[in-house]
């Protein structure tokens, strides 16, 4: 096994709807104490969405307040931009990357409640970042054309997301514990329809795995999450080591790759199960409900010839998606069912996670 040692683990995709940024570190290390993450607080300020948050140090950005909106200036001269940019790149200057408090007032509250915390309980500590494919497909340029179709700043973007994803591995490797850092890919889910089809399979795997290295390059543990189905044999030959997915809705999907997920979980991979809904349909489940919806994917991926205890020991649950959308109760109770499900499952099948 590559690395993971806490088998079951619960997680969260790291994204809360609260205002207070101390009180939502404080539901992640409640819920979370194994594998707590800095809190994304979207609904904070428009400098803590999802792309936005990791935009400062990238070149030619202008953030429309008014609109809500951010874009990239590629008509204006950029050529000073440019140079100090990739400067830092080659200098390496990982700091320069940083995410500042303005923009991610959870970083630096989950830091000041670790310090203040019993870490004995802690295996991992995870960190999030959006992926260089939804990013550079989302954010647009003065023309309102995705710059992912702008080689340029392709490169621009994944150099940077790349940076900024050693730079939060470093901030908290110094707790002693491994990183873990999530690539967050959402837009994936939309590989291969009709309005992506000029998106090639082998770019997107090129800019995932450039990611992967980085984090790898800093002793960190690579994952990638996605809420929807798509071609899960793309991040594996981008060669991450977890895959987070929304398994209440999609769990099907990684039924379609038996002999993929079988090497991939006979090399260390792990599979993260997604199984508490973020929608309104977690008000009809409960713990027991929902260990029902796992195994019932367990005993299918057995039935296509995956070892049964290989399934067990290389998984970890989470919610199915972040929780910065929804009512904060909700939120709080999504992470309490993701514990209590991790708990009640652990407890079923002990024997198979000696």
């Amino acid at each position: 096994m590559k690395f993971f040692d806490t088998p079951l683990a619960a997680g969260a995709v790291g994204s809360f709807p609260h205002l207070d940024a101390a009180e939502a570190c404080k539901i992640v290390l409640d819920n979370f104490p194994e594998m707590p993450m800095w809190p994304q607080l979207p609904r904070i300020s428009l400098l803590e969405q999802m792309e936005i948050q990791y935009s400062q140090g990238l070149p030619c950005i202008v953030i429309d307040h008014e609109r809500s909106r951010m874009y990239f200036d590629t008509a204006s001269d950029n050529t000073a931009e440019l140079e100090k940019f990739y400067e830092n790149i080659i200098n390496d200057n990982v700091d320069y990357f940083a995410l500042s408090r303005e923009y991610s007032r959870g970083i630096y509250a989950m830091e000041e409640a670790l310090k203040k915390a019993d870490l004995s309980e802690v295996k991992y500590l995870k960190t999030q970042v959006t992926g260089p494919v939804s990013f550079a497909l989302a954010i647009v340029d003065e023309n309102k054309r995705a710059m992912y179709y702008n080689e340029l700043f392709r490169d621009v973007i994944v150099k940077g997301l790349a940076m900024k994803a050693r730079w939060q591995i470093r901030k908290f490797g110094k707790f002693g514990k491994r990183v873990i850092c999530i690539i967050d890919e959402p837009i994936l889910s939309a590989f291969g329809s009709s309005t992506y089809i000029s998106v090639l399979r082998d770019d997107v795997v090129s800019l995932i795995k450039e990611m992967v290295e980085a984090i790898h390059s800093e002793g960190g543990i690579a994952g990638i999450h996605c809420c929807g189905n798509t071609e899960w044999t793309i991040p594996i030959d981008a060669g991450v080591d977890i895959i987070n997915f929304d398994a209440f809705e999609y769990g099907y999907s990684i039924e379609l790759y038996p002999e993929e997920i079988k090497k991939f979980l006979s090399e260390g991979g792990v599979l993260s199960w997604g199984i508490v809904p973020t929608s309104m349909k977690v008000d009809h489940y409960t713990s027991v409900s929902l260990m029902y919806v796992f195994e019932q994917y367990i005993d299918n991926l057995e039935a296509k010839g995956l070892d049964r205890k290989l399934l067990l020991r290389n998984s970890m649950l989470t919610a199915s998606c972040g929780t910065g959308s929804v009512p904060i109760d909700r939120a709080e109770r999504i992470a309490q069912l993701t514990r209590k499900v991790t708990g009640r499952i652990r407890e079923k099948y002990a024997e198979y996670l000696v």
